[in-house]
């Protein structure tokens, strides 16, 4: 019997009951329930809660609020950020625990924060490996986009690198050389294994801690050397603790913000892509300020009567290569990737045959 035009859908559908088997009928439902269940993820918002060391207000935070605001507009509320600033989630080894377990979802690391996730991370930071800006741009250009593959594969969604600049060691005297370091604390990051191989080759003993207990280090008498680039000894209060600045670029250093892979995924396809627009040029501004911002903090240092000191550039050359003679002992713990470590080898080769830049102290 054909139903009557002026039946309704319901009707229809009860009527149809009867003809439908249980296990159909069970199979119907679940299909009806998924497609519901699909239509209110995609219509209720994703909250990513997010956690770093820097304090509120500073440049970094009011950059990453505005990128956040301008996600939720661009989604229509769908994708929102929550922040965690000032290190009340911890250090990075703790954020990274939170996020193992879904209570965070990422947010801004130092590199010596990620080693155990993703070793190759730590290219950069070999200590005077590096000499210049201009060796670390070319370097930069060539070796970033496979250093973002690799943590995309270890479950990061990375948006590019954020310069934190050279190190410098400071203190509350003037340290010129090796000797000067000796039966003095010396602080390196927690899981930082290529500045614990250099120092250890160089005959010091460092003293581990994560970056959110320096100052306090510092204040106490457990810490007497400091490394760090001039914006990060302003902003964390590092500066009020020292004297004296070794004028020599001791290492490498970047931020990395980046997002659990799994939560991120979970977005539909469009929303990820405007995460990543909006993201990765928010990213790129800040790497590009970071230089400037360095040479300022440099600056307000001397101001305040912070000395910048000078070193004996054939000392610096004995020291690299004594740290250049410990790398392998690093490759065979597995603290740094073997095949990205000679791919920076080559590309450094191939710059200081080009035309000779990057031969500073």
């Amino acid at each position: 019997m054909q139903p009557s035009k002026h039946e309704s859908p319901a009707i229809r559908w009860g009527s149809c009951r009867g003809l439908l088997g249980a296990g159909l009928r069970r199979r119907l439902t679940w299909v009806a329930l998924l497609a519901t269940g699909a239509f209110a993820f995609e219509a209720s918002a994703v909250e990513f809660k997010l956690a770093t060391v820097a304090p509120d207000g500073t440049a970094w935070m009011r950059e990453m609020r505005a990128g956040a605001e301008l996600i939720e507009q661009r989604t229509d509320g769908r994708v929102q950020f929550k922040f965690y600033p000032g290190g009340v989630m911890g250090n990075d080894a703790q954020v990274l625990r939170r996020m193992r377990v879904g209570q965070i979802h990422g947010g801004a690391f130092a590199v010596s924060g990620m080693l155990d996730r993703y070793s190759a991370i730590s290219l950069y930071g070999v200590p005077l490996m590096i000499r210049s800006h201009d060796e670390i741009d070319y370097v930069r250009e060539r070796m970033d986009p496979g250093l973002h593959e690799g943590l995309e594969d270890s479950g990061f969604i990375s948006f590019g690198f954020i310069e934190g600049g050279f190190s410098f060691m400071m203190a509350n005297e003037p340290i010129r050389g090796v000797e000067d370091m000796r039966r003095r604390k010396v602080w390196i990051p927690e899981g930082d294994q290529a500045s614990l191989v250099a120092l250890e080759a160089l005959g010091l003993s460092p003293v581990v801690l994560p970056i959110t207990d320096v100052l306090t280090g510092l204040q106490t008498g457990l810490l007497d050397i400091v490394a760090a680039p001039p914006t990060v000894a302003l902003v964390l209060q590092w500066h009020t603790r020292i004297k004296y600045v070794t004028d020599l670029p001791v290492v490498y250093s970047m931020g990395i913000f980046a997002l659990d892979a799994r939560t991120f995924r979970q977005l539909p396809e469009g929303d990820q892509q405007v995460v990543r627009e909006v993201m990765t040029d928010v990213i790129q501004g800040l790497d590009r300020q970071a230089r400037s911002d360095n040479a300022q903090a440099r600056e307000a240092m001397e101001n305040m009567g912070i000395e910048f000191v000078p070193v004996d550039p054939r000392d610096v050359a004995e020291w690299r290569a004594t740290i250049a003679g410990a790398m392998p002992r690093l490759i065979r713990r597995d603290g740094i990737d073997a095949r990205f470590y000679d791919q920076l080898q080559g590309i450094l080769d191939e710059y200081r045959r080009g035309d000779g830049a990057g031969t500073a102290p």
